[in-house]
């Protein structure tokens, strides 16, 4: 099976933001650490129902989209390019994250920014020479779902269609949600994370994710500092 490394934003794995999303998913993906028992009110077991595949990605940001690395490249050399490129950028105010829904998946997300909309850009080119390319079958099942034009040509491009202008930082809490379930597990959610949402985001760092075998839960093995970021 192939292996596939994924390069997001993810807040410091000692910050409260950290610490509370991990329990809320039931898996800390920087230590492996598993979380049982209720949240907020919401019984682990339905928890884990609605967040299967929040918990098997971690908690996360997408900037550069899992991808398998082309022939040729390792992890040391992508490991090298993301220190080189984290020391070449400053971090970025992202203000502070509120819980929303984005097509149905309940998220932590920020107001358009156009810092922000750059550096996703940027990270999305930069490392696209490790991507390898997408199978045909790959492709046959991402373009099935419901794209626009705009998507699709994304897609092929660059093996995602939410980058660019269409992408939207998000960082994912829930699989998603029918209507019975999902103003219940939002309330639930305003009351786990309101310690947590007062304080702004900063964008300070890169982490790199990986995968070790199709359908295995991703693991953040590596952070790479944003320059100036103390």
């Amino acid at each position: 099976m192939t292996e596939r490394f994924a390069i997001y934003y993810a807040p410091a794995a000692t910050s409260d933001l950290w610490e509370r999303a991990a329990a809320w998913l039931g898996r800390d993906c920087s230590d492996g650490e598993l979380f049982d028992g209720p949240v907020a009110g919401i019984d682990r077991d339905r928890l884990l129902n609605l967040t299967q595949s929040a918990n098997r990605y971690g908690f996360h940001a997408t900037l550069k989209p899992p991808m398998a690395l082309v022939e040729g490249a390792s992890e040391a050399d992508l490991r090298a390019e993301i220190s080189s490129f984290a020391g070449e950028h400053q971090p970025i105010d992202l203000g502070r994250p509120e819980l929303a829904s984005l097509d149905g998946f309940l998220a932590l997300m920020v107001a358009e920014n156009d810092q922000l909309q750059d550096f996703a850009a940027h990270v999305v080119e930069r490392f696209d020479v490790f991507r390898a390319p997408m199978s045909t079958k790959e492709h046959a099942a991402r373009a099935s779902r419901n794209l626009s034009e705009r998507q699709l040509e994304l897609l092929g491009a660059y093996g995602y269609p939410y980058v660019f202008d269409q992408f939207r930082f998000h960082m994912t809490l829930s699989d998603r949600l029918d209507p019975a379930a999902a103003a219940e597990i939002t309330q639930a959610a305003q009351t786990w994370f309101a310690p947590v949402l007062e304080a702004p985001l900063l964008l300070d760092r890169l982490a790199l994710y990986h995968e070790p075998e199709t359908g295995k839960s991703f693991n953040r093995i590596a952070d790479f500092k944003l320059g100036g970021a103390s």
